[in-house]
Formats: structure tokens, sequence, C-alpha cells
């Protein structure tokens, strides 16, 4: 997985990034490494990442258009109802965003998305809910070559047409469950 500089690239749980600079750097005395430069879109900030590790950490380049349209599909299936206890949809959630995989952050979405139909959400799962939506909005974007705002009512569809699955599969209704839920 070699990277060039100008490239974007996705790392995990902060989203996009672009390439500044590939550069050599004394780790040691007699040791040297060469570290990709990260400008992050979302905080602006700087990162560096050993080239030797990138693959480890899950850098990866952005999801091409065909895997973006499977993204927005899966979006809008319907998925298994997720756990009582909060707890452990926490810890499942948060090793899903860990992964870096837009899919995996998508059914975090998702299911969230679902949960704050049926009731508040907890304050760290309405922190996990804004991180999962922009990270999975930033990537489409991204791939579309549109801004967030242009992609977000198409993402919401999409939520809205997955939780009333759910819910009708669970013997409710509600209509715009993702608008209300934002």
């Amino acid at each position: 997985m070699n990277f060039k500089v100008g490239q974007k690239v996705v790392y995990p749980n902060h989203g996009i990034g672009v390439i500044l600079e590939i550069a050599v750097r004394e780790v040691s005395r007699d040791q040297t490494s060469q570290f990709y430069h990260l400008r992050l879109e979302a905080t602006n900030s700087m990162v560096m990442i050993p080239i030797t590790n990138a693959k480890e950490v899950g850098l990866r380049p952005p999801i091409n258009h065909e895997e973006c349209s499977r993204l927005m599909r899966s979006l809008s299936e319907d998925f298994d109802e997720p756990a009582a206890d909060w707890k452990d949809r926490y810890k499942e959630f948060l090793e899903h965003m860990k992964t870096g995989d837009v899919f995996q952050i998508a059914q975090v979405l998702k299911t969230l998305v679902y949960l704050n139909v049926l009731k508040p959400l907890s304050f760290r799962e309405k922190r996990l809910l804004e991180k999962a939506r922009y990270l999975v909005a930033s990537e489409i974007a991204e791939v579309t070559r549109k801004t967030v705002l242009q992609v977000d009512p198409k993402i919401d569809e999409a939520l809205d047409e997955a939780c009333n699955k759910r819910l009708a599969r669970n013997g409710r209704t509600r209509p715009a469950v993702a608008a209300a839920a934002r």
C-alpha cells in the first residue's frame, strides 16, 4: 500500500486526510523511518504515520464509486436488532468504529439512528452517532465529489428506509425517522 503526496486517504476514526509529504525522520540514534504526513480534513490537524505501520493502523484509500453505491444500498437495508444492554452495544460499536471500514461504521450509524427513534440516546451514543454520520457522509461526499450537505438528504432517505423496515418488522411504523434522529 504505497500512497503518494496529494493523495486522499482515510484514517480510521478520523476520516479523510491528504498526504502532504513523505518524510524520513530519525527515530533513534542510528535508525531512520519513513512517515506519511497527513492533514485531516475534519480538524485540519497534522498526523505522522510510519509507512511500515500504515496498513496496521488501517490507513486506506477512500472507497470507489461501485463501493459507494453498495454502501448507499446497505444504508437502506434492514438490520439485526441491537443488543439490549447499552454497555455491550457500545463496546461493539467502538470495535466497529476502530476498524475504519466504512461499511461497519454504516451499520453503527444505522443502528444508532434506529435506537434514537425508539428512545433518547445516552450522551456517549449521541457522540458516536455524530461521528459515524460524519465518517460515512464525508467519505460518500469525497467519492461522489459533492459536499456533505448535498449527500445528507440521500443518507437520510436510506436511513429512513432501513429504520422503517426494522420498525415494521417489530410491528411499528413511524415516518421520517432519520431526519428526526438528527
